[in-house]
């Protein structure tokens, strides 16, 4: 009957609805630092069988049985933590990740968060903070820089040193650290350019920038967002081609019924 070929469009239209949503995410999201871009999977659905595959009949046949599947849904969202460009700035709280790792901050409760975003600046007391549209988040372990700083380096394998007026020599203040995940992809997306714990992504394991599969830190640049606009663009347009198709499906189902209810004896 033509109306399981409703219901089965109806899902590839709606499939097609959630990866607009992905899309849309990631050109919003085309200028925001450290963003990494997602990509909707599918997977189709559960199918009705006329006649298993093996099954004994009558007649000899090729054996391949008649299945008939009922649409696709999406199966999952994955995050693509490519390498974004660098883009320079010359602002000394400036960093970006050269390579793998997060830098880990202080939620709003305490909890500890994880961040690509390298736009660091000082609070009033001298903490390192990362900033957001809601609250600054303290980058940890705390770095505390002293009053008077008249010059501040950061170096590739994360070490801080500040020049401190009447000083002709730069001090050492402290190292930052990165973290890694068993499973990146698993990370809880949380908003404000943070991610969080899941069972998926294991726990976070500290080391110092520079450390074998730890990225460098590159002072005086941010990394960009990984979209690529025209890549989204392809998606975009064969996004909208499939949901046309599907349309097309749906039309071709109301015209069959509309025919067998018209029939006369």
């Amino acid at each position: 009957m033509s109306v399981q070929s409703l219901y089965t469009a109806a899902t590839g239209m709606e499939a097609m609805e959630h990866k607009l949503d992905v899309i849309a995410n990631n050109i919003a999201n085309i200028a925001t630092v450290g963003f990494k871009k997602d990509r909707a999977n599918f997977e189709d659905l559960f199918y009705r069988y006329q006649t298993v595959p093996g099954a004994e009949q009558q007649q000899p046949s090729t054996g391949v049985g008649i299945q008939t599947g009922v649409g696709t849904r999406v199966s999952s969202v994955q995050t693509n933590f490519r390498q974004g460009s660098m883009e320079e700035t010359n602002r000394a709280l400036d960093i970006a990740i050269e390579g793998e790792g997060f830098l880990q901050v202080t939620g709003p409760n305490g909890e500890i968060q994880f961040t690509r975003s390298g736009n660091l600046s000082l609070n009033r007391d001298g903490t390192l903070v990362i900033g957001s549209a809601n609250v600054g988040r303290r980058v940890e372990p705390t770095v505390q820089l002293p009053q008077n700083v008249t010059a501040i380096q950061i170096t590739s394998d994360g070490m801080i040193s500040v020049l401190q007026e009447g000083q002709t020599e730069f001090a050492q203040v402290q190292n930052l650290q990165l973290v890694r995940f068993p499973n990146p992809e698993g990370l809880l997306k949380l908003g404000d350019n943070l991610y969080g714990l899941s069972d998926a992504s294991g726990q976070a394991i500290p080391n110092n920038p520079g450390q074998p599969g730890y990225g460098l830190i590159r002072q005086g640049y941010l990394e960009a967002s990984n979209v690529e606009p025209v890549r989204e663009l392809i998606d975009l347009i064969q996004a909208q081609r499939n949901i046309e198709l599907n349309s097309k499906i749906v039309q071709a189902g109301d015209e069959t019924l509309s025919l067998i209810s018209s029939l006369r004896r």
